[in-house]
């Protein structure tokens, strides 16, 4: 059931009537049930899966509560006998049972999403190896996929971590728990939330508000612009610039760059926008996962605008506790002592840095483009760290250039193309392919074939172009509304006003939107990772 199809709307107008007319106690098992039934329309056999994540989680997470409990309570009472350092000891101890009890949790956990994902892949590389020195190829098998798999397998594991970390308490009431992992707004792509953020919310009654309905509302219509006006129109063209690259290489790379940073900005925008509103008209407060990426002035900037929560996922469960691991400090002792401080204190960062970014390549998907992508973004971020000193050097040096708005704009405009070139590994997927097209850029000068009626052999009419471009400049003008209070708040704040917006969203999304006879809602783009 997509986000943009006419059943999705009845479904989620169904769960708003029945969880705001059904007494408020009942109103998480409301959430429930429709969490189950939306999965449900993915197949009946999906349910094996999130069943098995949710009740696996449930389980392990009550395991190391109680232990933590148990670990507590033997302290508490023979606190007067203990002396201190036998105190840390007991600790120490029961911290590595838990850890193993952790591990095991997370084996069983990233294990399903392991083999569901990524058996195929392995076994191709396995294969890619064979073929070296033999005929022998082994038998690559056809897996299902389970709808969100990766979104809530993370969320999952994360708060099995928390748990660990005695950040959060294990939920005691499988039902409800079985919610936190399910919410079916969240569910297909994110954000990726925490427990101690959203369980309360999901689980304490929410009273109708006139308000937030209308600003969830409005920010839905928005989702629905941004999805089928602008992300759809603009995958026309992108489709078109993939499936014949021989034709269109040299500038039409620099074009389907530029698209295909409007499609997934569009298309996953729009589904985030379309997820929070919904929570929204609920009284959820979903965690935020953008915050205007194109703004940003370097490739970290960028990842702390883009994607929000899965940055944050990476940086709190793999950076950071691999960072301060016992084999990273004895690695940044080793360094230090045999290549000097300067280059030794680096050397775990970096390492810690690579492996999280490998992971982060992989999460987005089963492919060798998907690792690289990784890779290049983590090889970005560590040359500009190491430049640092020399872009210090070059603002005190240019303090007035440095300073400027033009300057500001190119640094704006130089990580938007460099980001957008290492996305296309996303489109052309081959990896050595996305790398001659990039070349292509440099010697294949077909510029004038753009005003040579080019621009509307990738399946755009003039129109299309048109409306495509209005559409930017209408999510760029919006974007641009800043203040304490978001723009569809104030929004809602006048009826009149309101009804407005909406209505001409409507129209804007029924008379340009990418809907027809025999129309196919096509998938969100992080759905199909």
């Amino acid at each position: 059931m997509q986000f943009t199809s006419i059943a999705f709307l009845l479904f989620a107008a169904l769960t708003l009537f029945f969880y705001f007319a059904l007494p408020k106690k009942m109103q998480w098992g409301v959430l429930l049930a429709a969490s189950y039934v939306f999965y449900l329309f993915a197949g009946a056999r999906y349910l094996l899966f999130i069943a098995y994540t949710t009740l696996v989680t449930y389980l392990i997470a009550r395991w190391l509560q109680a232990r933590a409990d148990a670990e507590d309570a033997y302290v508490t009472a023979h606190r007067e006998t203990m002396e201190k350092t036998e105190r840390k000891a007991y600790r120490a101890r029961e911290k590595k049972k838990r850890f193993r009890i952790l591990t095991v949790g997370l084996f069983l956990g990233f294990g399903l999403l392991a083999v569901l994902k990524y058996t195929a892949f392995a076994l191709s590389g396995v294969n890619a190896v064979l073929a070296l020195f033999s005929p022998a190829r082994v038998a690559v098998p056809s897996l299902l996929l389970p709808l969100g798999i990766s979104f809530y397998t993370f969320q999952s594991m994360g708060y099995l971590i928390d748990v660990y970390r005695k950040k959060a308490r294990a939920e005691q009431n499988l039902a409800k728990f079985a919610l936190f992992v399910s919410f079916f707004p969240q569910l297909i792509q994110g954000p990726i939330s925490r427990f101690d953020s959203l369980a309360s919310q999901l689980f304490e009654p929410h009273r109708f508000d006139g308000f937030r309905v209308r600003s969830g509302l409005c920010r839905v219509a928005w989702g629905f612009f941004k999805k089928v006006v602008v992300a759809d129109t603009a995958m026309v063209a992108v489709k078109t610039l993939i499936g014949n690259d021989t034709k269109y290489s040299g500038v039409y790379v620099l074009v389907l760059i530029l698209l295909y940073s409007v499609q997934i900005y569009g298309d996953f925008t729009g589904g985030i926008d379309i997820t929070v509103g919904l929570s929204e008209m609920m009284g959820i407060r979903l965690a935020e996962n953008f915050n205007r990426p194109f703004s940003s002035r370097s490739t970290k900037e960028y990842w702390r605008r883009w994607h929000i929560t899965m940055g944050t996922w990476f940086t709190d469960y793999v950076f950071y506790p691999l960072s301060v691991s016992g084999g990273m400090q004895k690695l940044s002792k080793f360094s230090r002592a045999k290549l000097g401080e300067k280059i030794g204190k680096r050397i775990p960062v970096y390492l810690a840095t690579v492996v999280t970014w490998f992971l982060t390549g992989l999460w987005h998907g089963a492919g060798m483009n998907f690792i690289v992508w990784g890779l290049l973004n983590c090889a970005v971020i560590l040359i500009s760290q190491e430049l640092q000193p020399l872009y210090t050097r070059f603002q005190a040096r240019f303090p007035r250039l440095t300073a400027s708005k033009p300057w500001e704009k190119w640094q704006m405009v130089r990580t938007f193309l460099l980001m957008g070139l290492i996305r296309s590994l996303d489109c052309y997927r081959d990896v050595g392919r996305t790398f001659r097209l990039w070349g292509s850029m440099f010697t294949n000068w077909n510029w004038g074939g753009l005003f040579d009626g080019g621009l509307i052999s990738f399946g755009l009419s003039w129109g299309d172009w048109a409306v495509l471009l209005l559409g930017v400049l209408l999510i760029w003008a919006v974007s641009r509304q800043v203040g304490d209070t978001p723009l569809r708040e104030r929004i809602a704040k006048r009826p009149v006003l309101w009804c407005a917006v909406i209505c001409g969203l409507t129209l804007l999304i029924l008379i340009f939107g990418a809907y027809g006879i025999g129309y196919d809602a096509s998938q969100f783009i992080y759905n199909q990772f």
